[in-house]
């Protein structure tokens, strides 16, 4: 497959152009034109790099790549080791951020959705989901299910009922979200990451809360669109999860 044809599939699916974001969405980094062999992962660290070298991969595809605003312009150390690699192995790295977190079908929040058994009821469009359990359950139950389903212990603040139905939630480091979960009177809201003053809103506010980490709410959506691309284009594709417990 030719890298320009790869670009094009998957800006259109994954709607890039709807976004503002705080990164470019797209090809990052161009290497070689044509694509046989894709490493996906969640973040373009320099381990996934050296992985997808020793499986020869043409391609890295990634939630979190390169080129963040806030990030300094200059290309020195770590990051000029990251990019070094990439171009003398002639890799292109292609980074989809906000477009995969909110994908109606390959989206990390609406497959952690289906993975807990939620039924969308969200009244209205965005990243923060609402989502409703079949049945009541009590907060411990469900939260050793979502551990369970992450394979990480999450980090429950309580403040909620002892029995929950109704669930919000929003991938990465979204825990200033948990003002619009309040307000859809949520029992549990459920990120990856969390601040010091989630503590006190869960408990003031009548809402459990529970951090299941940015990486691991996260691995989701780029190990599904991999799979998407191996089925649909016949390429190889080869899901590399380093392990972070953040």
């Amino acid at each position: 497959m030719l890298r320009a044809e790869l670009q094009s599939y998957l800006n259109d699916y994954l709607k890039v152009a709807e976004f503002k974001d705080y990164a470019p969405n797209g090809l990052q980094i161009e290497g070689c034109e044509q694509i046989n062999t894709i490493v996906t992962g969640v973040t373009a660290c320099q381990a996934l790099i050296d992985e997808a070298i020793k499986l020869n991969a043409d391609a890295i595809l990634v939630h979190h790549g390169y080129f963040w605003k806030s990030e300094p312009e200059v290309i020195t150390g770590f990051k000029q080791k990251r990019i070094k690699s990439l171009l003398l192995n002639d890799i292109n790295l292609f980074g989809y951020h906000l477009p995969l977190d909110a994908h109606e079908e390959l989206g990390n929040n609406a497959l952690l959705g289906k993975l807990w058994s939620l039924q969308d009821i969200t009244p209205i469009p965005g990243l923060v989901k609402l989502g409703q359990l079949s049945e009541s359950v009590s907060i411990d139950d469900f939260k050793k299910m979502v551990s369970t389903s992450l394979n990480r212990e999450v980090l429950h603040l309580p403040g909620g009922p002892s029995s929950v139905k109704t669930i919000a939630w929003c991938s990465g480091g979204a825990q200033g979200y948990i003002d619009q979960a309040i307000e859809w009177q949520a029992d549990v809201y459920i990120s990856g990451e969390v601040s010091e003053q989630t503590t006190h809103l869960a408990k003031e506010c009548g809402i459990h809360y529970l951090a299941a980490g940015h990486h691991a709410t996260e691995r989701v959506g780029i190990k599904a669109l991999g799979e998407h691309l191996a089925q649909k284009f016949d390429l190889q594709c080869y899901f590399v999860d380093i392990d972070n417990p953040v």
